[in-house]
């Protein structure tokens, strides 16, 4: 067995997911709060059983995660528009009842008078669904901790989380998560100010994704041009010995 096709296989396959990520990254680059995905290599130790002294070598491996460093906080002046300053997530609640969690603020009152994300979820406040009168012509207003009102009429408080292990979340979408793992417990936001008039930018560069996009497209190259030339020498191998053999 040639144990160098097999790493160079497995290495095309690690740079290939390595672009997948890349792609991910560039499109979700102009959401709001989106969360850049990373990729580490490793190595894996494998083998092979004989009669004799077993073999031993090292396949290329990848793992994922998800960056939750702050991005840059844009002005607006959009009073629907929020950006969170610290760890936390805004909560909203799914149609199946769930919630998620999310960094992306770019909220809008619904025909119901509920405060909203772009998808049409609701977002919460520490006693459900913030709720706003429609038709009022009074503006609304968050304080930096969470606190909302319509005119001079109190509305309720948003409802932030911070999770102790970010890294444990699951994620739905390029900036937002389910909480599944029992590490990645919602709390209370202790940390966290909001910013009205504000939209955090995703913590992802285009320009950094497509130099990264390069270098992963060359290591690809690089790999597919091993694995050829050790294929094209077992040919050779296979070709020789049949001729001896005949």
């Amino acid at each position: 067995m040639d144990v160098s096709l097999y790493q160079a296989a497995a290495a095309m396959n690690a740079t290939a997911q390595w672009q997948d990520l890349i792609s991910q990254n560039l499109a979700a680059s102009s959401i709001p709060g989106a969360r850049k995905q990373e990729i580490s290599f490793s190595d894996v130790q494998a083998g092979l059983n004989s009669n004799s002294e077993p073999s031993n070598y090292s396949i290329p491996s990848v793992s994922t995660s998800t960056n939750f460093k702050t991005g840059e906080l844009c002005s607006t002046g959009n009073s629907m528009d929020f950006a969170l300053e610290g760890p936390g997530f805004f909560t909203v609640q799914l149609p199946d009842g769930q919630r998620a969690y999310s960094r992306d603020g770019e909220f809008k009152l619904n025909a119901k008078g509920q405060l909203v994300n772009k998808e049409g979820f609701a977002v919460l406040g520490s006693s459900g669904p913030l709720q706003f009168n429609p038709s009022s012509s009074d503006p609304i207003t968050i304080s930096a901790t969470g606190d909302v009102h319509q005119g001079a009429e109190t509305k309720g408080k948003i409802q932030i989380t911070e999770f102790q292990h970010p890294e444990k979340l699951t994620q739905l979408g390029a900036g937002d998560f389910r909480s599944d793992d029992q590490d990645a417990q919602p709390g209370a936001a202790d940390s966290t100010l909001v910013r009205q008039g504000f939209i955090e930018a995703a913590n992802t560069s285009p320009t950094t994704e497509m130099a990264s996009l390069i270098t992963a497209m060359r290591m690809f190259e690089s790999n597919q041009k091993v694995l050829q030339m050790q294929s094209d020498r077992m040919s050779r191998v296979i070709t020789d010995l049949g001729g001896t053999s005949s």
